[in-house]
């Protein structure tokens, strides 16, 4: 069985942008444990206080499934190793399981620990076996092992040997600069698993972007033992992507007990909620967890895909608890809005002429600049309109903003907003320290008393992308606006060379359609 290994508290952590409280660490440690991942590493105990005090909390949790790690290095040259601060660090942190790292690169013992090579062995020798006897469990991450190998190969097997003399219990080989080729690991992993009585491991960084790759390539050498990080996050390009490569192995490489096929379901969604506590934006196109993962654009596709998913999908997204998704743009045909309209629950056949008028609005639109992959909900709203499916709940009669600088230098900005709902005129004014919240406070007021339940929605985010900037200042803007309300989120668009007025499109479809969705 192969031993899932997650680095995302010690390595992923190293991504330039992320720093996790204490309080992230044991979020991520629940849902890796949830996962059905069977190694968690905790960090470096030797490394900052907020780790050690990361092992401190982690005494007073209950994980059920995975055991957590503790990693560090071999011993200093000049300590015994029952002295050294960062083998004690590593039995002091409480945890069972130890990972340490050692040098198995000849250039990096003699330029970089500048000792003897036969001192290293010694190092990784009389360090595994200390720790053997403190700890149940020992993996030696057999540093710069691809790149020590390809160079001496004899000097990086005698390392491995030191290791497996100690009574190591896993030796990892690590690509720790990035730039090993998969037909390179897959050759060499292969030559170390013959050598070897012990369980040999893959630890890749992806400074070539071939980290997820060479992990599957050396475990399809015989390697078992498999480490990366969630979303691959990690120093410099990041780490092996266990968010690819778990699925790959579940249902590529025939290896169905790494994960059961209830854990696997749920690998969107821890995706997802680690980029959320990383404060990082998900990457929409990862494979397997990405929003775009399973998103189809062209007509042809959606055509086909109608008829049977497997014509441009791998899998089915439901096994990694993702769903798909039909977009609506300039390479749309009938199908996309048919798909569309389907999926939306909107009574409108694909032959309907209205169909036709749809699909060459949308096209002119997006000439004009606009996209509706970020706006769907602006579409769901033309599509609605196009079947006769509801009818728009006010009617804007005109709107104003003014700008107003201060002697004190301060700058207050009113909004004006006239509508019309039912055949009453409404004319409300409003403040904000923006033109678009200047415009929001305004139309709320107007609209609050027939439709009091606007009060539960806010604007989540406000995206302006500048669409022709060889225009320069009368360049059009596609202005993108995302909304909430305690049920769920949309999207709205709008377009034009008035960056206000293409807020205000933006905002009074965000609106309108959280008014349509509270009535369907």
């Amino acid at each position: 069985m192969l031993q899932l290994f997650d680095t995302t508290l010690r390595d992923g952590e190293q991504s330039e942008g992320i720093s996790f409280a204490v309080s992230d660490k044991i979020k991520i440690a629940h849902l890796l444990d949830d996962l059905g991942i069977h190694y968690i590493e905790g960090g470096f105990p030797g490394s900052n206080p907020k780790v050690v005090e990361f092992f401190d909390a982690m005494r007073h949790e209950t994980l059920k499934h995975a055991k957590l790690v503790a990693f560090g290095s071999t011993r200093h040259h000049q300590n015994k190793p029952e002295d050294d601060p960062s083998l004690k660090g590593l039995i002091a942190s409480g945890v069972r399981v130890a990972c340490i790292f050692g040098k198995t690169w000849d250039f990096h013992v003699t330029d970089a620990l500048r000792i003897s090579l036969d001192d290293n062995l010694v190092l990784i020798e009389d360090s595994i076996r200390y720790l053997k006897t403190q700890m149940d469990e020992v993996f030696f991450d057999a540093e710069h092992f691809f790149d020590g190998y390809k160079r001496n190969p004899n000097y990086a097997i005698k390392a491995l040997d030191a290791a497996v003399r100690a009574g190591v219990d896993v030796i990892v080989l690590c690509d720790t600069n990035g730039g090993t080729l998969p037909f390179e690991i897959e050759t060499i992993v292969r030559e170390i698993v013959s050598q070897f009585p012990v369980p040999i491991g893959i630890h890749a960084h992806n400074d070539g972007d071939c980290a997820t790759a060479n992990t599957l390539a050396a475990i399809h050498a015989g390697a078992v033992h498999v480490q990366g990080t969630l979303n691959g996050y990690g120093e410099r390009c990041g780490n092996a992507n266990l968010c690819t490569i778990l699925p790959a192995l579940k249902l590529k490489m025939g290896f169905d007990d790494c994960l059961t096929d209830e854990q696997l379901t749920h690998i969107t969604d821890v995706s997802r909620h680690v980029s959320e506590i990383a404060n990082l934006p998900h990457n929409t196109h990862m494979a397997y967890v990405g929003m775009s993962a399973f998103a189809h654009k062209g007509g042809v596709h959606v055509n086909a895909i109608a008829k049977h998913p497997e014509t441009y999908e791998h899998i089915r997204p439901e096994k990694v608890g993702n769903i798909q998704r039909v977009l609506v743009s300039e390479q749309s045909g009938v199908s996309n809005l048919a798909y569309k309209a389907k999926e939306l629950g909107v009574d409108i056949h694909s032959k309907d002429p209205a169909m036709k008028l749809l699909l060459k609005e949308i096209k002119d639109l997006e000439q004009y600049g606009y996209q509706f992959e970020e706006g769907e909900a602006s579409f769901e709203l033309m599509l609605r309109r196009a079947a006769q499916a509801y009818a728009p709940f006010f009617e804007l009669i005109g709107f104003r903003v003014i700008n107003d600088r201060l002697r004190d230098d301060n700058t207050v900005l009113e909004a004006t907003v006239k509508l019309s709902i039912n055949g009453k005129v409404l004319h409300t004014a409003g403040e904000g320290n923006g033109p678009v919240a200047a415009l929001d406070h305004a139309f709320r007021k107007a609209l609050k008393h027939d439709f009091p339940e606007i009060d539960s929605m806010h604007l989540t985010d406000y995206k302006v992308r500048v669409l022709s900037s060889k225009d320069g200042t009368d360049a059009r803007v596609r202005v993108i606006i995302q909304s909430a309300d305690d049920k769920s989120t949309w999207g709205t668009v709008g377009v034009s060379a008035n960056i206000i007025e293409a807020s205000w499109k933006a905002l009074v479809d965000s609106v309108e359609y959280k008014l349509l969705k509270d009535r369907l």
